[in-house]
């Protein structure tokens, strides 16, 4: 179906920083992390539950048979399990200095940050000037990042991202030194031995379903099946398949992606399942408002709103959120943006109980003007605008809590405790 010889050939690898939040909190304690029995627990109630495992250790797993999804009050009461809260800022400073590592060994094109424990290094230029073989160099790499950092890292190394990826993820976690190789002529012992699909990168549960409705259920049978029918029943996710079944991927690392149009936006996961209307609308407000100052202080506006809901549970159509968007006049302005938010809010949510909001801004153009209406006068108009601008002044200076709306202080409002929070989970203060 394809000829490998026409396809790019690289020397990629990619690295994953193995159970990367516990293993900091265990080298912060002097601990060693594929021996210790550690989780870092989020311990806020949004989940009903009292909290999720974000990361557990291999021990820790080994021994009590936990995921990165386990609730909190299921954790064993067992002296030899280690529970710490997140410290989020700690794991962004390790990710630099691990990444600062990297950039020894590549050009900072040549490398991609996927996540905040996994990189992508295109090794292809620069390998011969640190080793006789990849291997050998991704090895290095290893020893500094376990040395510098005290995290052990999985590798995967490929001919094309794709491969570097599949390769950590299938067969580098079986591998005595973490670190396994797939090349394009090796696919038919490799990707095509897979038997469960979500094993691989890119297909989860409700593609699966799909592709099992096609009588398809191994990665062996993706690749031998017709590439037309997957198009014409699947469309171009289709054919990105059956090109990841036979190992394609002519993505470069140097070429970053240039997304056509741009947008800013936040998501929050509600502590509990809000049903009356004014605690909604607290959460909405100050959600769009959040996101006004951002794209205020890059100087835009903005000429699309769009809002996301999650319902806390499925309906009877399967259908567990909607999301509703509205062209606006542009602008930037708080007043304006909630309104519209909480108009979109109005005109379609029928008393369903949410869990998850959604709000982006899209449609982004200058901040060079202020669109005038003819409701309100000029000076007050131009005053609001002036009082935004403060606000976000006095905030970025002093802090969030500086200036804060009363209606956040009402039952439902979540703005002022996520004060300090980094991707939804605490900071950590402290490193100690």
């Amino acid at each position: 179906m394809f000829d490998y010889q026409n396809e790019p050939l690289h020397n990629v690898m990619m690295i994953d920083s193995k159970s990367f939040y516990a293993s900091v909190e265990c080298v912060k304690k002097g601990l060693n992390p594929l021996r210790a029995a550690l989780v870092v627990v989020s311990q806020e109630e949004n989940t009903g539950g009292g909290g999720l495992v974000l990361a557990a250790s291999p021990m820790a797993k080994k021994l009590f048979d936990i995921s990165n999804v386990s609730r909190f009050k299921d954790l064993p009461n067992d002296p030899r399990l280690i529970k710490v809260p997140p410290r989020m800022n700690l794991y962004i400073e390790k990710n630099l200095e691990i990444n600062a590592i990297y950039r020894r060994y590549v050009a900072s094109e040549d490398l991609h940050a996927y996540s905040i424990d996994e990189s992508m290094l295109d090794l292809t230029k620069s390998w011969r000037l640190f080793g006789r073989s990849p291997e050998e160099v991704a090895r290095k790499i290893q020893l500094d990042v376990r040395r510098e950092v005290g995290v052990y890292t999985t590798v995967g190394l490929g001919d094309n991202p794709l491969l570097a990826k599949l390769a950590m993820d299938i067969a580098a976690k079986h591998n005595h030194a973490l670190m396994a190789t797939w090349h394009y002529q090796n696919v038919p012992d490799t990707i095509w031995r897979v038997q469960t699909l979500t094993d691989i990168w890119g297909i989860g549960q409700h593609l699966a379903d799909r592709l099992a409705k096609l009588d398809i259920h191994t990665m062996y049978q993706l690749a031998h099946t017709d590439p037309y029918l997957l198009e014409k029943k699947l469309g171009i996710i289709g054919a990105q398949l059956f090109a990841t079944a036979w190992g394609i991927d002519r993505s470069i690392i140097a070429q970053k992606y240039q997304p056509v149009s741009r947008s800013y936006g936040n998501s929050q996961v509600l502590p509990r399942n809000y049903s009356k209307p004014d605690e909604i609308e607290i959460v909405l407000r100050e959600i769009a408002e959040q996101v006004a100052a951002r794209i205020r202080k890059r100087h835009l506006q903005t000429g699309l709103v769009s809002l996301s809901l999650g319902l806390a549970q499925r309906e009877a159509t399967g259908r567990h959120f909607f999301s509703h968007q509205a062209k606006i006049t542009p602008t930037n302005l708080n007043h304006d943006l909630s309104q519209t938010v909480i108009g979109l809010f109005r005109a379609h949510w029928h008393g369903q109980a949410i869990r998850n909001i959604g709000i982006s801004y899209g449609n982004l153009i200058s901040d060079q003007s202020q669109q005038l209406n003819f409701f309100e006068t000029p000076h007050s108009q131009i005053q609001r605008r002036q009082q935004d601008f403060v606000v976000d002044s006095l905030r970025q200076r002093y802090g969030f809590k500086t200036v804060v709306k009363a209606s956040s202080l009402l039952t439902g409002g979540t703005a002022i405790q996520r004060t300090g929070l980094v991707g939804g989970h605490n900071g950590g203060n402290s490193y100690e």
